[in-house]
């Protein structure tokens, strides 16, 4: 397992122009110490490592055939970038990766120029891509290629096919580069994934095919229009021989492959030899997740964000954590699985992510009752509220993130005809390394205008267990339960199950001074900040765990009303939009003229780092939140 650190070739490239100046030959050895670097790096400083290394060869080789910056790469999602980054001025600070103010964990146009577009959401790849080899030729620029690379688990996301589809009858010279591993973060389900690893097209042909068209154009015997006929002829033809329909194909978009994606001599061939091929164009190439590390290649999903560990032995460093507080992903998937076990209409939907969500606990006692339906968000919306409208009861977990991509099913498909479908926003709020493409910023505040929702955050794990009973109970119709990332605050979560009244908050102390008004889990930072600022004010603060932002506690807010002059709400979710303001709007409506203070996220994407780090940025901190109170006091 031990691995060389010697990176002579690897620190003399600064940038993609240093990479071209090299011999194909010394490719390789530039692979084995772009992978190696990746590994030492990561083995000390967490990130997402087995999608990285499955694209090392496929990372030198774009970046060696093509002029990048000018030609546009297109990452999807990139969490492969890594490679990206270290060959493209990067190296150096490489070590600061998903670090605050370090390195962004995703590619960024506002870090590099050869980052060229914002990419933490699966799927958007071809469509970028597209909209870019449009642009290009709009404006004359007939030589710059583009090139979107997009995973087999992206693919099966809608935006992919749309783009697919557009691509078939737009005029552009696109390059799609399909990296096939069978993976997503855990193992890549549906048709497409069954469809790819069936998918055959000789190398041969393809390279004679080529040869002759070219040939014919040189002979005025083939034009633009000629050619769009001939392919749809010939597609026809290879798949009445071969017996075997090619999607890509049908849809007129030339398809080269598969061949090695860890063979860079080949594929720096294949790339110089399409490149100036005119028309949209997929290389399928297939690789291994976690290449070149043992234990990642046999254990993918695992090794997606493994954390620290050991590059000598391939240990994983997983801190001690008897005794302390369950992450509330493993709360839900336990609870889930004791519901699924009383009531038969439960079923489980998550799009790609069981081991993310701990839906994987119910999926491995009753498969047949979870469905992994792949990155495909909004579908998961539907599909629960289609089983919903036939008397089942699906929980559908969505990360927070995520879920913004699904928000007319939510609307369309399940709220309007009030369906039973519990909407699971996993990773709501601030989530740290990820940065802005994944905090779950926006949910209260969009799903807060929707008629027919319930909407509701648990203050710890044992209200996480109570909302979930209580959203499959008959006739509750959409009910969103908020939740986030990481370890909640008690140690003894197996409480019993038992209903909550909807739409009922709690009044977790009592206080003459000053009211705080919190939901969800950032309620016990109001609570830690509150006793102090007792114990050093002598002041009197009542707290208030507002519960459900939907429908709003009006007797709980009434008493407020009437008893305070000065309102602070505390809020892991944007300000604008969010809790804070639903407060401010009923205060206004009933006549009620207190000052109302409103912690919350800012008007302004958050960037990445831990999250106790950017709580103090933000303000929502226990130390911010105590500041806030002895202001508000001290006026």
């Amino acid at each position: 397992m031990e691995q060389t650190t010697s990176y002579d070739l690897l620190n003399k490239i600064d940038s993609p122009e240093d990479l071209r100046k090299l011999s194909v030959e010394a490719l390789p050895e530039v692979c084995h110490q772009l992978r190696n670097k990746i590994i030492d790096e990561l083995s000390c400083n967490p990130g997402h490592f087995a999608s990285s290394l499955g694209v090392v060869e496929l990372t030198v080789a774009l970046h060696y055939v093509y002029q990048t910056p000018y030609d546009r790469i297109v990452w999807d999602v990139g969490h492969q970038a890594y490679g990206h980054k270290i060959l493209t001025g990067r190296r150096d600070r490489f070590y600061t990766n998903r670090k605050l103010n370090g390195i962004c964990p995703f590619p960024s146009p506002a870090e590099s120029e050869y980052d060229t577009f914002t990419c933490g959401h699966a799927s958007n790849s071809i469509s970028v891509a597209l909209g870019m080899a449009v642009a290009a030729a709009r404006k004359g620029e007939d030589n710059r290629h583009v090139v979107a690379v997009i995973g087999d688990g992206s693919m099966s996301g809608g935006l992919a096919f749309e783009g697919l589809n557009n691509a078939s009858s737009t005029p552009n010279n696109l390059l799609i580069i399909l990296n096939d591993n069978n993976m997503a973060i855990d193992r890549s389900v549906g048709g497409m994934k069954q469809y790819l690893m069936n998918l055959h097209t000789s190398e041969g042909y393809n390279r004679l095919r080529n040869a002759l068209s070219q040939k014919l154009y040189r002979l005025g015997i083939l034009n633009d229009e000629r050619r769009k006929s001939l392919i749809r002829f010939n597609n026809s033809l290879k798949s009445m021989l071969m017996q075997q329909q090619n999607i890509f194909e049908g849809l007129n978009i030339r398809y080269f492959g598969p061949i090695d994606g860890h063979d860079v001599t080949a594929l720096t061939r294949v790339l110089r030899e399409i490149k100036d091929m005119k028309g949209p164009k997929l290389l399928h190439i297939h690789t291994r997740k976690g290449k070149g590390f043992k234990p990642a290649e046999e254990s993918a999903t695992v090794w997606h964000a493994p954390g620290l560990f050991d590059k000598e032995t391939g240990e994983r460093i997983v801190s001690d954590t008897t005794g302390m507080p369950p992450l509330f992903q493993e709360v839900f998937g336990n609870t889930l699985l004791e519901l699924a076990r009383k009531n038969e209409k439960i079923v489980g939907v998550t799009p790609a992510m069981p081991s993310g969500c701990s839906m994987n606990i119910m999926m491995k006692e009753m498969p047949d009752r979870v469905f992994d339906v792949g990155i495909a968000e909004g579908h998961a919306v539907t599909f629960s509220g289609g089983m919903a409208k036939e008397g089942l009861l699906p929980f559908c977990n969505v990360y927070s993130s995520f879920m913004q991509r699904a928000y007319d099913n939510i609307i369309h498909d399940v709220a309007i005809q009030k369906l039973n479908v519990v909407l699971c926003l996993d990773r709501a709020g601030l989530v740290g390394e990820d940065g802005p493409t994944h905090h779950g910023a926006f949910d209260m505040a969009y799903l807060r205008p929707i008629p027919n929702l319930v909407i509701a955050s648990p203050y710890d794990e044992h209200e996480l267990r109570r909302l979930m009973y209580t959203a499959q109970l008959p006739n509750m119709g959409p009910f969103v339960i908020r939740y986030p990332r990481g370890r909640g605050v008690l140690t003894d979560w197996e409480c019993p199950l038992e209903a909550v009244e909807v739409g009922k908050g709690r009044k977790l102390k009592d206080g003459t001074d000053l009211a705080v008004i919190t939901i969800g889990p950032i309620g016990n930072k109001a609570a830690a900040a509150i006793d102090r600022a007792e114990k050093e004010l002598g002041c009197s603060v009542a707290h208030y765990d507002l519960r459900f932002l939907k429908p709003l506690d009006e007797e709980l807010l009434h008493e407020v009303g009437k008893k305070f002059t000065r309102i602070l709400t505390v809020e892991d979710g944007v300000r604008n939009g969010g809790m804070g303001s639903a407060i401010l709007e009923f205060m206004s409506d009933h006549g009620y003229c207190p000052q109302v203070k409103r912690l919350g996220l800012p008007d302004r994407f958050v960037q990445h780092g831990p999250v106790k780090d950017l709580y103090a940025i933000c303000g929502i901190d226990e130390e911010s939140i105590l500041n806030t109170i002895t202001q508000i006091i001290k006026i």
